[in-house]
């Protein structure tokens, strides 16, 4: 009979261990879901950043030599991504490329300027860099003006910035409930062993040795739900991909691992406090408040 009763009780925190796994699991997987879609939320802004153009268009007089010894200058300071020197004829080529019409062969003679279209590092498209890109290259005598899209630059740093407050406020309300649901199914796991807590303590037992093997336990849980939630998490990152190829050339593999090893370890470290502290008010706990 008392083996019966042993085997279920075995039983019985099998399953709860086995809940417990489940559902740290789920509430870690929600929370790598988000950090995916900041993640790729990041990696998108930054693209759409560095596509935005400036174009630095030179006085008519100038010849290639200065020009391209301007794009050489160009080319070495930290705002500049790439850039691209387009002639006159390739200005106009462009034109009829883009609008259907022969430009020169209207007006007999062609009214476009040579051009250096420079894309940006993402840090640096903003109001302050670019008023001070601009700045720093209208000072050269070959430059006639530089442009940039000035309203849609505005318009996305003002969303960026709105978009950016949102997801935080997202995310420590999620950390938040996180921290909670996974200590609260901790704490209903180790409820199920309270009995066994005090009686290894009725008999001499120290506390680090009955803490010992649950701590162990919880650690090894909390593995094993942070590796589901990351094999999950990786599951539909390839599920979404695939529906939607273009996400691919802004995947960033390093980022998601990152994120998914501080999911593992925010597991085990939320399942190691959560038990200790289980252990400690149990052994605190008077017996007849245990029923």
């Amino acid at each position: 009979m008392a083996g019966t009763n042993l085997s279920k009780k075995n039983k019985r925190g099998k399953a709860n261990y086995l809940y417990s796994i489940i559902g740290v699991a789920l509430v870690l997987f929600l929370l790598g879901i988000l950090g995916w879609i900041v993640i790729y939320a990041s990696k998108l802004t930054n693209a759409l950043k560095e596509n935005i153009e400036v174009q630095v268009i030179f006085n008519d007089a100038t010849r290639e030599n200065k020009a391209l010894q301007l794009q050489k200058i160009i080319d070495k300071q930290a705002f500049t991504k790439s850039s691209e020197y387009i002639t006159k004829e390739q200005a106009a080529e462009i034109y009829k490329t883009d609008f259907g019409e022969d430009m020169v062969q209207l007006l007999e003679y062609n009214p476009l300027y040579s051009s250096i279209n420079i894309h940006l590092h993402s840090n640096y498209v903003n109001t302050d860099s670019l008023i001070k890109m601009k700045r720093f290259l209208e000072q050269s005598n070959i430059v006639r003006e530089v442009n940039y899209q000035k309203n849609l630059v505005d318009t996305m740093v003002s969303n960026v910035q709105k978009i950016s407050i949102i997801l935080l406020i997202i995310s420590l309300l999620l950390i938040f409930a996180v921290v909670f649901l996974i200590d609260n199914t901790i704490r209903l796991a180790m409820f199920s062993n309270r009995f066994l807590i005090k009686t290894m303590q009725m008999v001499g037992a120290t506390r680090k040795f009955i803490a010992k093997p649950f701590i162990k336990r919880s650690v090894i849980n909390g593995v094993i739900s942070g590796l589901l939630a990351a094999l999950a998490i990786f599951g539909i990152r390839s599920s979404v991909e695939g529906w939607i190829p273009e996400l691919k050339t802004i995947s960033n593999n390093s980022q998601l691992a990152m994120l998914c090893l501080g999911i593992v370890l925010l597991g085990v470290l939320i399942s190691y406090i959560s038990t200790s502290r289980s252990v400690v008010k149990y052994l605190k706990t008077q017996l007849d408040d245990l029923y």
